[in-house]
């Protein structure tokens, strides 16, 4: 049997509302893009549900949270190909990189975020595991990839739309865990100095973002340049982001609809 490969990519920190700010024509022949829910509102307990090949989810009402799991677990088989793969496949380790391996793909997964480095958990059942050195490289990832017989399973952490938004400059302020990639969490001093953004900042940080989703999708562009017509395609985010609404900035310990919005769009190409 012939499976499909699959690109599954992860624009972290993308907002719904930004992708849909943004022109995507590349990302657009995939299908229409969805307003969907991210399970969590930080990289590290959204990318654990992504390996267990849960992805975003909407939100119906009237029914039983089981069975919209049973029916998002079932959508593998027509993204693979593969008609026998069920949910007890993925039991008891509950992991998509493992089922896929079993039934014949190379997983490989490329990140950007040091949070989700090759010495986590989520790591485990891929065969190739790679934190770029460079917190913007897509394009990095796409000279790395092939699309040889064996069906591929790539999954794709992209760093574009997270802040810094692949901006640099003097008056950004420094945030532990991008800036210092976690190392230098503990330097930071108890009761450091609130550092913020004003409302214009953050208006421009917010069109930065679009920005990006559109330079990630002349990247997709390129991308499908390089795949054959049975490469299934997942685009979406692992949680949204704050521009001061509400006094909000950012995402993680936040409660807040818009750390959850996130785009979702997925198909082969047409």
């Amino acid at each position: 049997m012939t499976c499909n490969h699959i690109v599954f990519i992860v624009m972290d920190s993308c907002r719904y509302d930004s992708f849909m700010a943004a022109a995507t024509p590349n990302i657009d022949r995939l299908g229409e893009a969805q307003k969907r829910y991210s399970y969590a509102s930080w990289t590290a307990p959204s990318h654990h549900a992504f390996a267990m090949g849960m992805l975003p989810h909407g939100s119906p009402k009237e029914v039983f949270a089981s069975e919209v799991y049973k029916e998002e677990f079932a959508q593998w088989k027509d993204r693979t190909g593969h008609a026998e793969i069920a949910f007890k496949e993925f039991l008891p380790h509950l992991s998509l990189p493992r089922v896929l391996r079993n039934i014949g793909y190379r997983t490989v997964a490329k990140v950007s975020m040091p949070v989700l480095n090759k010495d986590t958990l989520i790591s485990r059942d891929f065969d190739e595991y790679k934190l770029m050195k460079n917190h913007n490289d897509f394009a990095g990832m796409i000279r790395e990839m092939e699309f040889p017989d064996e069906p591929h399973y790539y999954f794709l952490n992209l760093g574009e739309t997270h802040y810094p938004y692949m901006l640099s400059g003097e008056n950004l302020p420094h945030i532990s865990g991008v800036h210092g990639a976690l190392k230098s969490m503990d330097d930071v001093p108890a009761k450091a100095e609130k550092q913020t953004f004003d409302a214009e900042q953050m208006k421009m940080l917010h069109q930065q973002q679009v920005k990006c989703v559109e330079y990630i999708d002349k990247q997709v562009g390129h991308l499908m340049e390089i795949t054959p017509p049975n490469t299934h395609f997942i685009v979406t985010a692992d949680h949204g982001e704050l521009f001061g609404e509400d006094g909000y900035f950012g995402h993680g310990p936040i409660m807040h609809e818009k750390c959850f919005e996130v785009p979702f769009v997925e198909g082969r190409l047409s």
